[in-house]
């Protein structure tokens, strides 16, 4: 299925976020995620399925200073 992940085209294989974090290999990262422009918490991301054209941002604490 082809969504968009933090603004670029995939094609993905997984169902659910959770899936489509792991393929990509955001699996055991500590990420924050937002589906279609709503937050998702990280408990949602297993039973939330995804469907063709959904928009999945992706974002990593970075340190800094």
């Amino acid at each position: 299925m082809k969504i968009e992940v933090n603004g670029e085209g995939k094609t993905v294989t997984g169902t659910t976020v959770a899936e489509v974090l792991a393929e990509l290999g955001w699996g055991s990262a500590r990420v924050a995620t937002a589906l279609n422009g709503e937050f998702l918490p990280k408990a949602a991301r297993e039973g939330t399925k995804l469907a063709a054209g959904d928009r999945l941002e992706v974002l990593a604490a970075m340190q800094g200073g």
